[in-house]
């Protein structure tokens, strides 16, 4: 007599099985519970140890479905050999960086662009923000587009119309209170427009002086053009700007050649872009 399985559901209908995934050094995973996303560094006894784009650590257990893998449900297992979490030794194994200090994820492919974009006000802030985070910036599907000046910026936002799919961050230099840029900051923020500065007159002065071998970024007075009393202050050309601004360019290999007070409006800029 022909025998019948007793599981009379449709194919269609069984839940597809979770693929398993070697928690290698450097695998870039989300917790769902917690939203918390990084890359392996240690993967020990029923753990996974994943670190952030800022150096924190979070202990995770090594559950079935417990991860996201490029939106995909995975289930992390330790990997098989020495090659789970550390070397002979028993130290854990970092991920490389990339030049913001994010940590690198080997293979990548760049997003495809989001609707949000980031703004920043000259062609020199875009060529800083693309060498320091353009790695980051590819993998989040984040374009960075420059503004010559904010005076427009009311009318290139209300053009824009930032919404929640498509968020707006703008990156302005000498954002002080009082200042005409902090009036017009304050003008076009909103829920969905978020617009921060930092205190610098010029983009230049967010490379940190000793990158460059100089004591300080000399102080010019006012009513002459920043960038050429730097040049004549430093004895750099200043009949050419644009090439002078190369030659610092290549001085910055990282973000610790950069000001802290930059660091952290770029890095607060792409989170609220890329928020869900």
């Amino acid at each position: 007599m022909r025998q019948y399985s007793a599981d009379l559901t449709p194919p269609w209908k069984k839940p597809k099985p979770v693929p398993e995934v070697p928690a290698e050094p450097g695998l870039v995973v989300e917790e769902p519970g917690t939203g918390f996303c990084g890359a392996v560094i240690r993967c020990e006894a029923g753990t996974v140890t994943l670190e952030d784009r800022f150096g924190k650590h979070r202990v995770f257990p090594l559950e079935p479905r417990g991860f996201l893998l490029e939106g995909r449900v995975v289930t992390l297992v330790k990997p098989s050999g020495a090659s789970g979490a550390s070397g002979a030794s028993g130290a854990s194994v970092r991920p490389s960086r990339t030049a913001s200090g994010s940590v690198a994820v080997p293979g990548a492919r760049a997003r495809v662009a989001r609707a949000g974009r980031i703004y920043v006000e000259g062609r020199h802030d875009a060529e800083l923000v693309e060498k320091v985070w353009g790695d980051d910036l590819r993998i989040e599907g984040v374009v960075v587009e420059y503004l010559e000046g904010v005076d427009d910026l009311p009318s290139i936002v209300a053009e824009f119309a930032p919404g929640p799919d498509a968020r707006l961050g703008v990156l302005v230099d000498h954002l002080l209170p009082g200042t005409k840029e902090w009036r017009i900051a304050q003008e076009v923020t909103s829920e969905h427009a978020l617009v921060v500065g930092h205190p610098y007159i010029d983009i230049w002065e967010a490379v940190k002086p000793s990158s460059l071998g100089i004591e300080a970024w000399p102080r010019v007075p006012r009513g002459q053009d920043w960038k050429t009393g730097v040049c004549r202050a430093l004895g750099w050309p200043s009949e050419n700007t644009g090439a002078v601004w190369q030659a610092i360019l290549k001085r910055v290999g990282s973000y610790k050649d950069l000001e802290p007070e930059l660091l952290g409006r770029v890095e607060e800029l792409i989170d609220f872009v890329t928020a869900p």
